[in-house]
């Protein structure tokens, strides 16, 4: 098939707009992230930057961010979290918009003594106001191999998969009055922290500084998202994960998950909420 000049430059140019209009970030460390805390202790472990180390001592923890914000993304990493006896101690991986009434969505895993699970905390901010927590116990122990942790944040939902399980999805019901987040763009943020005061059992096993430093491992980064500047995002739903559902297969593995290893889910939290569960609960 032969193309004229003018047939071959209108291709170009909408390739380039393509270019433009989706953001890609695949898998460097040195080119899209940032490590803004913790005075060396986050160190990039190889020159193409697909390994990167955050550490924990009693001094400090360390983190890092994404060099840009986004509107709407879908976000994954593999980590390998900090072995023995991490209690007291917090490994994250989240999106976070700044201010005092930000929109967040996290993965956070809370350590524990030797020999006792991982809990891994899920939740969801709007405008400031969070308190929509469901946690697990993981199938595997993730201090072991890399597991994969992804975000999915699209206009529709918010869906958070563990090795390409999906263990939760938070739907947009707006309808209902419940606050979505879709106005504030947020930044990739990852850390290690101490929490002794409520990370592990609620503050009762306390950070054992013996064993420090803690170190947890990160690696093949990578962010699809449509990235925010200048006061605007331009975010075409070409994209799979821009209008992504958890389709019948995966909603069956999101019910096996949650059957099993979800351990609490503020949705049946009675006690918390004696005169009925959160709109978006039903």
């Amino acid at each position: 098939m032969k193309f004229s000049c003018g047939t071959r430059f209108a291709f170009l140019v909408l390739f380039l707009f393509a270019a433009q209009s989706v953001a890609v970030y695949a898998g460097s460390f040195h080119k899209d992230v940032q490590i803004h805390w913790g005075d060396g202790r986050g160190k990039i472990r190889d020159r193409d930057g697909k390994l990167l180390s955050l550490s924990l001592d009693k001094s400090s923890g360390s983190g890092f961010q994404s060099k840009h914000e986004f509107l709407y993304g879908k976000a994954e990493v593999q980590m390998k979290l900090v072995p023995g006896n991490s209690a007291g101690t917090v490994t994250t991986f989240y999106l976070k918009s700044p201010g005092t009434t930000w929109d967040e969505i996290d993965f956070e895993f809370l350590g524990n003594i030797s020999g006792h699970p991982y809990t891994l905390h899920t939740n969801v901010y709007t405008q400031g106001s969070g308190d929509k927590e469901q946690q697990f116990h993981l199938w595997f122990d993730p201090t072991v191999n890399f597991h994969t942790y992804c975000i999915t944040w699209n206009p529709q939902r918010i869906i958070f998969t563990v090795d390409g399980i999906t263990i939760r999805e938070f739907k947009n019901t707006e309808s209902m009055g419940v606050p979505f987040p879709k106005n504030q763009p947020m930044r990739l943020y990852a850390s290690l922290w101490e929490a002794e005061h409520w990370a592990t059992r609620g503050g009762l096993e306390k950070t054992d500084w013996s064993k420090a430093p803690f170190t947890a491992f990160y690696r093949n980064y990578n962010v699809e998202g449509c990235v925010w500047g200048n006061g605007k995002s331009s975010c075409p739903g070409n994209s799979p994960w821009f209008t992504q559902k958890v389709d019948l297969e995966g909603q069956k593995k999101m019910k096996w998950a949650q059957s099993k290893y979800m351990i609490y889910n503020y949705c049946t939290d009675k006690r918390r909420f004696p005169r009925g569960v959160p709109a978006v609960c039903t």
